[in-house]
């Protein structure tokens, strides 16, 4: 048998830690900072040794974790907007064998709550094909923040911990990592905020301008209501379908 090529060894080694970091996000979503290295392990299904030698402490792992998620999930507000109501749009993330899909781009499958039924989908269609009328621009777009939240724990992660200040890591690292945060994620979703989307479809203005103070703080708000209405249902396995009675509860 002849030995690995070093392209097979960075793929298996990217892989791997895809694996750990999607299992340490299903961790942390349950058990929070006491989450420790031996659970990740457990959960993924690899040695305590294995998980060690990429990530010896906690700390670093969770920091890998929110930058990959951050990098993955920009411009969810844009593919939000422009993708058909009653699709679930999907983020790049780890299989459960800790596969990556290529490229950032976000696409469009069929894809709820690991657990979620066939059935429960279809009625839920049907249920979402009848509300997308009622929807405003900025309710689509919460939607499909929680459905993408329903396929991928660590973006829940993400925004969960970004409304806290990262205070979690230290201040050198959450420092670049709120920054990111700010103009990857909220700036989009303030300027949707406060200019909205046309009824046929013209893109939101001033994505590119520094927004106001105040701009950021609604859809702060936002995105804090959201991650606290998402929690039990994301505990449930139910996220991906109660997304649109969030929604309509949030009167958005």
């Amino acid at each position: 048998m002849s030995p690995r090529t070093k392209e097979q060894n960075e793929d298996i080694r990217l892989r791997r830690l895809a694996q750990i970091r999607k299992a340490a996000a299903d961790v942390f979503l349950n058990k929070g900072l006491l989450l420790e290295i031996r659970d990740v392990a457990t959960h993924a299904g690899l040695g305590y040794g294995t998980v060690y030698h990429y990530y010896s402490n906690k700390g670093d792992l969770l920091h890998d974790l929110l930058w990959d998620a951050l990098e993955r999930s920009g411009g969810w507000v844009e593919a939000a907007l422009e993708a058909p109501l009653d699709d679930p749009l999907e983020v790049p993330r780890a299989s459960d064998s800790g596969e990556v899909p290529a490229g950032g781009h976000f696409g469009l499958a069929a894809a709820a709550d690991t657990g979620n039924s066939a059935i429960a989908d279809s009625r839920c269609r049907s249920r979402e094909t009848a509300a997308a009328a009622e929807l405003s621009p900025v309710a689509a777009a919460s939607v499909r923040l929680l459905q993408l939240w329903a396929q991928d724990h660590a973006l829940y992660l993400l925004h969960k911990l970004a409304g806290e200040g990262f205070a979690s890591l230290p201040e050198a690292r959450s420092a670049p990592l709120s920054a990111a945060f700010h103009r990857e994620m909220l700036a989009p979703l303030a300027t949707l905020l406060e200019s909205g989307r046309t009824a046929d479809g013209t893109a939101v203005s001033g994505g590119n301008a520094a927004e106001p103070p105040y701009r950021l703080q609604r859809a702060e708000m936002l995105l804090a209501a959201l991650v606290g209405c998402a929690s039990l249902s994301l505990r449930r396995g139910k996220l991906h379908e109660e997304a649109w009675d969030i929604a309509l509860f949030l009167k958005l």
